[in-house]
């Protein structure tokens, strides 16, 4: 903003700075008297973003028949960023990714000269006309924020999106005790009316007071209690509500249902992990050996469940607090880490890994692609095995496509959630270089006056299981797990009911760290970290799964991974003492595994030579240094 004139000169605007003009673009700007009666403050416009900018590597070109070939040179990395900070109006913020030189391991694993992505702060227009002048050698993308896999509220059916201008507010007291009659603090309460919810919090009395605008008592159509933790959560369509005196919800502890009997004070195998037949594994098989990276909110090390994790770094705080990793305000790190690794001593729920060497990359709140960027390299640099990817965005990205493949070469195995919305598959679960896992649930293993009864699917099989309604699916499912009213481990030191696929997907992610820890195949040659190795860990895990629920098969892939088989141990023996494992099933299917995963390789390998040179000569104005020419870029389809 410029400066008022002190005397009576008209006021002149500050070089850089558009004039004010509330007359027109034609009008001349007012001086004077008629200056000083405009309104002092900040001028809004469009602020600067970050965006990824890199080299665009020839072989992740993402298209709609997946990745194409693309013919050209590709620019050096620090040629872009000697253009970028010469630009006046782009700011770089830092550089993510692959930040080392090339080394005989990188070149090994084809890794070759090192490459990361810049992030660097412009506006959108900036953005697009770096992006043309790129002529399709330059990834040009917008950083962008991170979800975590928690399934939203499903409202009651013809809940409008309007808003009365007027009318009467009508307020609700709702009063939530446990079995014994003590208050509940904390627990969300949420009520769904004719037109837009409306929600509260319990105070240290138990007590949330709602208020809804055009409702009255009988218009509400839901009420939904979820407890911070240690209840289970309730849920009453078209509930008998007072306006004039509290209506009360009695919740029931978890240790009320019949399989979680003695909870959390006798050590409990969570549903999950029976479904998928973890406790007929030998008791020796515990992941011993084995490097799991939690990619998420951080873990509460508070818990006595999660105590034995000891390393982490927080990429949110990196340059504050990179040490801030083991403080989990959101508590779902905590609850995916519990279904990987939890210990199991007299208290609690045992993980399937619980003997793992887990690592914890903070990425929440407030996650970003080049953050979970920054968490890959985290996992290669630290040799990883298997990495947990409970969360999502809401496009695909190139840059973390390029990362993830890089990831997988260096033999780290990524397992993501399938998403929440309900819809087609999310990034990055839908990228074909990770395995995505689809929620299920079964009936019995929770009230029926619970929330997790809003999510079954009219699809409930002979056993049981259903399809989560929340879940996303699609051909990129590769398998399901169970994802509903999955207890696990949240802060300090309680437990928790919660669905989503971020719940389904640590259950792979476990069982993923039990086989290459226990599966004769991936020991001796077998362990060497590639691609090759997290290709067939992929399809032992795929070829274990047996059908489950009447859906189809796009909600659940290949179906439900059995434990029993992935590490080829029969029922039988598992069910005696001195168990041996049936000749011929340790080594289940690898043959035929080899060529399946050989294929994806060359393939992988075929696109990423190039098939053709364009023109890379001449200066693009507004941004010197970047040698961009007009030459063609040749696909080889």
């Amino acid at each position: 903003m410029p400066k008022e004139p002190t005397s009576g000169q008209g006021a002149q605007p500050a070089q850089g700075a558009a004039p004010q003009n509330p007359q027109g673009a034609g009008a001349p700007p007012e001086s004077g008297a008629s200056a000083s009666r405009q309104p002092r403050g900040h001028v809004v416009g469009e602020r600067k973003k970050r965006f990824l900018v890199a080299p665009r590597q020839p072989m992740v070109q993402m298209g709609p028949l997946g990745v194409l070939p693309m013919a050209f040179q590709p620019l050096s990395l620090s040629t872009v960023e000697q253009a970028l900070r010469a630009a006046p109006d782009i700011e770089v913020v830092g550089l993510v990714g692959d930040r080392r030189a090339a080394s005989p391991l990188a070149e090994g694993m084809g890794g070759g000269h090192a490459e990361g992505v810049l992030v660097a702060r412009m506006t959108d227009q900036k953005a697009q006309e770096l992006h043309l002048q790129g002529q399709g050698r330059l990834l040009v993308e917008r950083d962008q924020h991170l979800q975590l896999f928690e399934p939203a509220l499903r409202q009651p059916n013809l809940v409008a999106s309007l808003t009365p201008a007027a009318g009467p507010a009508m307020s609700l007291a709702v009063l939530v005790l446990d079995g014994s009659g003590a208050p509940v603090p904390e627990a969300e309460v949420s009520l769904f009316g004719s037109l837009l919810p409306a929600s509260g919090v319990t105070g240290q009395d138990g007590t949330a007071t709602i208020t809804m605008y055009g409702e009255n008592p009988h218009t509400v159509r839901g009420l939904y209690v979820k407890p911070k933790s240690d209840f289970w959560s309730f849920y009453q369509r078209d509930p008998d509500l007072s306006a004039t005196e509290p209506n009360v919800v009695t919740l029931r502890p978890l240790s009320a249902w019949r399989g979680l009997s003695g909870f959390p004070a006798q050590n409990t195998i969570g549903w999950g992990q029976r479904a998928m037949r973890m406790d007929k594994l030998p008791p020796e098989f515990r992941g011993r050996g084995v490097r799991i990276a939690v990619i998420d909110s951080g873990v509460a090390t508070s818990h006595t469940n999660l105590r034995q994790i000891g390393a982490g770094f927080d990429i949110i705080d990196k340059d504050t607090d990179p040490g801030a990793w083991n403080q989990d305000q959101l508590g779902h790190g905590s609850h995916c880490s519990g279904v990987i690794g939890g210990a199991d001593p007299t208290f609690g729920i045992r993980g399937f890994a619980p003997e793992a060497e887990i690592h914890v990359c903070k990425l929440f709140p407030g996650g970003q692609v080049s953050q979970l960027i920054e968490a890959l390299e985290y996992c290669i640099e630290h040799q990883i095995d298997v990495a947990n990817l409970s969360l999502g965005g809401t496009e695909p990205s190139e840059a973390l496509e390029q990362q993830i493949l890089r990831a997988k070469r260096f033999g780290v195995a990524c397992i993501a959630a399938a998403g929440n919305s309900g819809d087609a598959v999310q990034y990055p679960a839908s990228s074909p270089h990770v395995l995505a896992v689809a929620a299920i649930g079964k009936a019995g293993e929770f009230p029926p006056d619970s929330y997790h009864s809003q999510t079954m699917n009219g699809d409930v099989d002979a056993d049981g299981f259903f399809t989560a309604r929340f879940s996303c699916y699609g051909p990129r499912v590769d398998v399901c797990a169970p994802g509903v009213a999955i207890v696990s481990s949240v802060p300090p030191n309680n437990f928790a009911a919660w669905d989503g696929t971020s719940m389904a997907a640590p259950h792979v992610t476990g069982l993923a760290a039990l086989v290459l820890a226990h599966h004769p195949a991936f020991q001796g040659p077998g362990r060497a970290p590639n691609a090759d190795r997290v290709e067939r860990l992929f399809q032992v895990i795929r070829m274990s799964a047996r059908r489950v629920t009447l859906g189809e098969q796009t909600r659940i892939g290949y179906g439900l991974p059995d434990a029993l088989v992935a590490l080829g141990w029969s029922v039988m023996a598992a069910d005696r003492r001195g168990q041996q494992p049936l000749q011929g099933m340790a080594g289940m299917g690898l043959g035929a595994l080899g060529g399946i995963g050989g294929t994806g390789l060359m393939g992988e390998a075929a696109f990423g030579q190039p098939v053709g040179l364009g023109a890379a000569q001449g200066g693009i104005p507004g941004i010197p240094g970047l040698p961009f020419g007009i030459g063609t870029v040749r696909g080889g389809w």
